[in-house]
């Protein structure tokens, strides 16, 4: 069954949705890794995005499926590093939104749960998109791993199941049409913010704590 999964900010400022949501169109993965975990410290709000063991519910899919219809301007991106992805949230509350690639030529984005309002239609989010289909980076996991049914890295799994749909988007145009990007440009609707070495060893030593 598909349907719509709304989005929304902690504050409301910024809503869209996730055209046709489900786990047929998408791939739900639990993320443990160190710059996911990162990321939620960066916005100073681990403990209601990650997971008791560190992990970041995602759900990716084509990025051409989201649509932002409130509050667009309250989008902010930032990188941990140059060379990282390009991680979006609003600068009204800090609510992590998706993390994209840092071109638009690559119609992907991995949408964080703490932004799935999957809840105003009294659905579970496995109800919405169905179970976690795999879990990863759990090299990278807080507390006991043993209980974890997780695999240290990527699995070929995720890349066996995201390389169809990705090639498939891209042949669409889907690439054109990211709420992310500007599509005449193909720059970022927002300038993204990288970390200077102060502020990654800053967000890194409260991860690691």
């Amino acid at each position: 069954m598909q349907s719509d999964m709304p989005i929304r900010c902690q504050c409301g400022a910024v809503r869209g949705l996730v055209r046709d949501a489900s786990g047929q169109t998408g791939n739900r993965v639990v993320c443990y890794c160190d710059d996911c975990q990162s990321f939620a410290h960066f916005l100073e709000g681990a403990d209601e995005i990650l997971d008791e063991n560190g992990g970041s519910d995602i759900f990716q899919v084509s990025a051409a499926r989201v649509e932002i219809t409130e509050g667009r301007e309250h989008l902010a991106g930032m990188r941990l590093r140059e060379d990282g992805l390009l991680r979006w949230y609003t600068d009204c509350c800090r609510t992590p939104i998706a993390n994209t690639a840092a071109t638009m030529q690559l119609p992907f984005a991995g949408i964080v749960d703490r932004c799935m309002d999957h809840a105003s239609d009294r659905r579970s989010l496995d109800e919405a998109l169905g179970p976690v289909r795999m879990r990863v980076n759990a090299r990278f996991a807080k507390g006991d791993r043993t209980k974890l049914d997780a695999s240290d890295g990527s699995t070929p799994a995720m890349l066996f199941r995201l390389a169809p749909m990705l090639l498939m988007a891209r042949l669409r145009g889907d690439h054109k049409r990211s709420p992310f990007f500007d599509p005449a440009s193909g720059q970022p609707i927002a300038k993204p913010r990288v970390l200077d070495a102060k502020e990654l060893a800053s967000v890194e030593q409260a991860r690691d704590l």
